[in-house]
């Protein structure tokens, strides 16, 4: 029986997404904006790169090929006529969202029918009762912050204020979220876990994707640093995702990253926590050798996005993609046959875009393994191909909302 691995390069989308318009998106391309900005320079970064972006790995498992075919432009640094690794092709959302929820759930055989909700730009942006009876449910002194905001500013810019008044910084995004962050020993990692349960209670009849328990440490600006003990309490997927279809076989699931939190935990039968790429790719290494047939190892790649996408940081996303990248032949060497490897992305998010939020874009798919055919396997209409590809390769029932794009890929 054969084996699969799924790794979400979180924000890695390659633009040309058919309705990118109606979220204001159009010309979005994370993927050709970052070549483009390293071709011209203005991605060098003294000590850390320069020069045209280098990711020959994922180039040879047809990630140019992928660029070009959904905008019409091949990324300069990437190649037109690979000597191919395996297959190659894209998808777009049919999600009514741009968020992580939606882009994993869809990825996972579950597109998104609903509308999330939201909180306004503005300051405050909680309405006022959700935060009085968070106030008092919670028993805190009030919160800081209430507006939308950087994790890794607000934290700066009110990290101080925190520690010496003991009230939670409170703060959202673009994304249907409602984020906490907390001194993890002023104020206690138990403790934060306990107010974002509160929250997750009152900010449901919202609608609200998910809330954030963001733990940091550190004495000042200078050095405040966001943790690994990030919690995510999400909402759970409105249908059985190929996740539970595994779990209901017999497999295990793992979970690798934020994965368990994301899916509310349902499906994933084993979570390995990691903070950063490199931890995350040792992890799910390690994770890979743990793995029996049938299995399904499930990581996400965080830093792209929290990183270097929502900092607009080009460089920064650049040296992640190149690092990553060179990674890869040790995923390479960890398989076996029979086994499926799929890279892909839930969603844009373009450094060079304006504002701080994600991008509507196409994602890349990548696969391989030691017996798997090469070639094209096309624009796929769903992320949900994704989901079901796992679920046809590891011989469990078929879902609803997408098709496998082994059927019909040509060795």
């Amino acid at each position: 029986m054969a084996r699969a691995f799924l790794f979400v390069l979180d924000s890695f989308g390659i633009g040309g997404a058919r309705d990118a318009e109606a979220f204001g998106d159009q010309g979005s391309d994370t993927l050709g904006h970052i070549a483009q900005a390293c071709h011209s320079g203005q991605a060098d970064r003294p000590g850390f790169r320069r020069g045209p972006l280098a990711v020959p790995n994922m180039d040879r498992l047809g990630l140019g090929l992928a660029s070009r075919a959904s905008t019409g432009i091949l990324p300069p640094g990437l190649s037109g006529s690979p000597q191919l690794l395996g297959l190659w092709g894209l998808a777009s959302e049919r999600s009514r969202g741009k968020d992580t929820p939606s882009g994993h759930w869809e990825i996972a055989g579950v597109p998104v029918a609903f509308d999330w909700g939201y909180f306004p730009d503005t300051c405050p942006t909680f309405p006022e009762t959700l935060i009085t009876d968070f106030v008092h449910r919670a028993g805190l002194p009030g919160i800081l912050g209430d507006k939308r905001a950087s994790g890794t500013d607000i934290i700066d810019e009110l990290g101080e204020a925190h520690i010496h008044t003991g009230k939670p910084i409170c703060y959202t995004s673009a994304d249907s979220v409602f984020q906490i962050a907390a001194h993890e020993d002023h104020f206690g990692l138990d403790r934060l876990y306990r107010i974002c349960e509160i929250a997750r209670e009152l900010v449901d009849p919202l609608n609200i994707g998910r809330v954030i328990a963001r733990p940091f440490t550190g004495n000042g600006p200078a050095d405040f640093t966001r943790t690994a003990n990030r919690r995510d309490y999400a909402v759970p997927p409105p249908e059985a995702t190929v996740l539970d279809r595994l779990t209901e076989a017999g497999r295990t699931v793992f979970g690798v990253g934020k994965i368990g939190d994301i899916f509310a935990h349902r499906g994933v039968g084993e979570v390995r926590k990691a903070a950063g790429n490199d931890a995350l790719m040792n992890t799910t290494l390690q994770t890979m050798d743990d793995a029996c047939d049938g299995d399904l190892v499930f990581t996400n790649f965080v830093d792209f996005d929290t990183l270097y996408g929502h900092r607009r940081d080009v460089a920064g996303y650049a040296t992640a993609l190149e690092a990553f990248d060179r990674r890869l032949p040790e995923i390479f060497d960890k398989t076996r046959p029979g086994d499926l490897v799929i890279l892909t992305a839930d969603h844009g998010c373009d450094p060079t875009w304006p504002g701080t939020d994600h991008t509507r874009e196409n994602v890349p798919i990548l696969g391989f393994g030691p017996s798997m055919p090469t070639g094209s396997i096309g624009a796929r209409p769903t992320f949900a191909d994704i989901g079901e590809t796992i679920a046809h390769h590891l011989g469990i029932e078929a879902g609803p909302h997408g098709t496998s794009f082994l059927k019909g890929a040509a060795a």
